[in-house]
């Protein structure tokens, strides 16, 4: 494929390759993250200036890993700020949570000691960002988010994902900013990718 980028190395080859639901012509391209990750964060400014200038052909899709309770919590804000059409407050989700400047402690992970108390520091955060309560609660409990967070659970276990940030270009291949060496690096290799999977999708 490459002779700068090696499977094996620079990126994992996905056996067998696993379905996606991007529409016919479109690649998908999903980040597996978690907002309290510090490599996420970190990667962030590349992958958002990416989603800005990627390829047409190409659908961006972004899941939360689901490894434990505190993931899970994080999951539910992520999705349910989506529910409400507030992606932009994932950004400041992010923010809040890796400004040392803010940090307090586990408040700054917005997890409490119980759902309840998660709830309500999730809430609150919504609240200071100009969504109602009521809005919020009615979304964190919705079906869709419920439906949402099972999706995410089978990501993580189908792609066995270990550590994050990991990218998944059409179900076919992974790479992380380590095997890619490095944020902008690994922006190359997903573009080249998911060109190669774009310009090839008919070939035998």
């Amino acid at each position: 494929m490459s002779s700068r980028w090696k499977p094996g190395v620079n990126y994992d080859v996905i056996a067998p390759a696993q379905p996606t639901n991007a529409p016919p012509g479109k690649v998908q391209v999903m980040e597996v993250f978690w907002l309290a990750c510090p490599r996420c964060y970190a990667l962030e400014p590349y992958m958002r200036a990416w989603r800005k200038s990627k390829p047409d052909y190409v659908q961006f899709v972004r899941v939360p890993v689901m490894w434990g309770p505190v993931q899970q919590a994080q999951a539910r804000l992520f999705y349910t700020l989506k529910a409400l059409d507030r992606d932009d407050l994932v950004d400041t989700a992010f923010k809040a949570i890796h400004d040392l400047e803010t940090q307090t402690g586990t408040e700054s992970l917005m997890i409490g000691s119980s759902r309840a108390s998660t709830m309500r520091m999730q809430e609150a955060f919504a609240v200071r960002n100009g969504l109602s309560a009521a809005a919020f609660k009615s979304a964190y409990n919705s079906f869709d988010v419920r439906a949402e967070l099972q999706h995410a659970e089978q990501i993580t276990q189908l792609y066995e994902i270990r550590s994050v940030p990991t990218t998944i270009v059409d179900g076919r291949y992974s790479t992380d900013p380590a095997k890619a060496g490095g944020d902008k690096q690994m922006i190359a290799l997903i573009d080249f990718l998911a060109k190669w999977v774009h310009d090839h999708r008919s070939a035998p």
